[in-house]
């Protein structure tokens, strides 16, 4: 097969790409990454470059899991086993869900279920699958993630009420030596598989973190290693026409220009969620020192201004949308993850960062473990409460006397910076509240009546908490001209952590109020919205959004 193609479409950013690429050949950087240099991003960043660079070879390093995923998958299906429940977060579980939903294996009876959320509807949901048909795959690099810990204590206490063996149905993925790791061999789990641990979360979509859970659920995880391995050589080459080079002089040319954001659509490529996984990369990877890429996600090439993206494709949009220039990166699966991965760690170096550690992640988890420590998960009284929206604003952006949901949400769109742009964090269900969703293309579209004269921002929308393993890194460490819209909600039922003080309602609003104080602390304006009610306060919501647009065109 070809390798995969980089079109930039505008002539102006080809302009000032082509001298990058042409650096990067003489530098001799696609081979030195190949060949896992980790002196490619400076003195400072090689001690962590050197523990990070395995994902380069894992095409074939990979290729002795294929044997075990296939031996225990035959071993769980012959026990009756045949429902995979993926415990997970950020690298855990990005990856394995766009391999699955790609090959269709997301929705259908026995494929895979994804479990990346605190929130107690969705996992009581996960819990109302047949659990002795049921594998928990617990998957966590460092084997500590609370979210995963969470789901492995709340499914462990399952089958045991349920009258089953706990450990027949609990498989483990970790780094060797983790907590995780030797828990789950004492408890005697179904299997422990160890991965590479000099490969990071977000660069471990081809290995045992991605592999394991995909492979398990039935998709064709050899293939993928396959398609990998095809585009490999291209990538390692210096050469102009390598792709890799070409989608990282792009990135890192767009931001030099200060076009920030990365906007990401789909032209009909047929990998499904793969912006999502691409989000995770670009954001955890450059947005740190005060810099970095922003990648906006949006539901079609319409939405992100692309008149023609063209083909069978994964496009970018490069800058604000009236200033678009278009990437349209075509390829399989397999060479997307790799064609990613070398590019972005690529454009770290163009943008003299280091793209393998993620310095402000830590912030917000410290943040959430005092308030969970202190019992102070209802994050406070509300500044105000209007009809079924109690509203939250930490810091003292908020104008005094405001005491409509109305006048907050256009407060806080006027508090965001020109050429900033606004978060909504939805500490919801993924699958109950999926209509909060729509606030993304409602706010991006109508958010220019609440600021006359300055135009939209570009709007990005992050489920909680798992964009705090996406996004939250760029939020805190990137460029700081953001304003953040969370959304929260009571739950008809909570579900208490057995072994633990909280339950998964206290952590989900301890997350929300976590990440906001740290926003907060760092002079970014906040507005948190709790709804008594989701579905009321949801429909509030909406409908404030869409009176923007109505007095915009008044």
């Amino acid at each position: 097969m070809t390798g995969p193609t980089v079109d930039i479409r505008s002539a102006g950013l080809a302009a000032e790409t082509e001298p990058l690429v042409s650096r990067l050949v003489q530098q001799r950087v696609a081979s030195a990454l190949a060949a896992a240099d980790p002196t490619l991003w400076g003195t400072q960043a090689q001690h962590e470059a050197a523990k990070r660079l395995s994902w380069v070879r894992l095409p074939e390093t990979s290729r002795p899991l294929l044997a075990d995923i296939e031996a225990l998958r035959r071993q769980l299906h012959a026990d009756g086993i045949d429902r995979v429940v993926l415990a997970g977060m950020g690298g855990s579980s990005l990856a394995p869900e766009v391999i699955c939903a790609t090959a269709g294996m997301t929705a259908r009876p026995g494929g895979l279920t994804v479990l990346d959320t605190t929130d107690p509807g969705q996992v009581a949901d996960a819990l109302a699958g047949d659990l002795e048909r049921t594998v928990l795959v617990v998957s966590s690099k460092s084997g500590t993630t609370v979210e995963t810990d969470s789901h492995r204590r709340v499914f462990t206490a399952a089958f045991a009420d349920a009258g089953l063996d706990p450990a027949r149905h609990l498989v483990a993925v970790t780094d060797p030596g983790s907590p995780l790791q030797h828990a789950a061999e004492r408890a005697g789990y179904r299997a422990v598989i160890t991965a590479d641990p000099d490969v990071g979360g977000r660069y471990s979509a081809l290995s045992a973190f991605g592999l394991v859970p995909a492979g398990l659920a039935g998709a064709d995880v050899a293939r993928l290693l396959d398609e990998a391995a095809d585009v490999a050589a291209t990538l390692a080459a210096d050469a102009e026409t390598n792709p890799a080079l070409q989608l990282a002089a792009a990135l890192a040319s767009s931001h030099a220009g200060g076009a920030e954001k990365i906007i990401l659509a789909d032209t009909g490529s047929g990998i499904v969620g793969f912006a999502d996984w691409a989000e995770q990369l670009i954001a955890e990877s450059t947005g740190k020192q005060g810099t970095g890429l922003l990648p906006v996600v949006v539901e079609s090439p319409a939405a992100a201004g692309f008149a023609d993206a063209g083909g069978d494709a994964t496009p970018t949009g490069v800058g604000p949308t009236e200033e678009s220039a278009a990437v349209s990166v075509a390829a399989t699966l397999g060479g997307q993850f790799l064609l990613w991965q070398h590019a972005v760690a690529i454009a770290g170096r163009l943008l003299g960062i280091n793209p393998f550690d993620q310095p402000d992640v830590e912030a917000a988890k410290a943040a959430t473990r005092e308030l969970l420590d202190t019992g102070a998960t209802d994050a406070g009284e509300p500044a105000f409460v209007d009809g079924d929206i109690a509203v939250h604003a930490p810091g003292d952006w908020l104008p005094a006397g405001t005491r409509t949901v109305d006048d907050a949400l256009a407060a806080l769109l006027r508090a965001a910076p020109d050429r900033g742009y606004l978060a909504v964090q939805a500490y919801l269900d993924r699958l109950a509240d999926a209509s909060a969703a729509v606030l993304r293309s409602e706010l991006a579209r109508r958010c220019a009546g609440a600021r006359p004269g300055r135009g939209g921002l570009q709007t990005t929308f992050g489920w909680g908490p798992r964009y705090l393993h996406s996004t939250g890194q760029y939020h805190k460490g990137g460029h700081q001209n953001g304003a953040f819209l969370q959304l929260s909600g009571d739950t008809d039922e909570d579900m208490a952590v057995p072994g633990t003080t909280f339950t998964l309602g206290g952590l989900q609003l301890a997350q929300a109020a976590g990440d906001g104080h740290v926003l907060a602390q760092l002079g970014r304006p906040v507005l948190r919205l709790h709804f008594a009610d989701r579905a009321a306060g949801l429909v509030q919501l909406v409908r404030t959004v869409q009176r923007f647009g109505r007095e915009s065109q008044a």
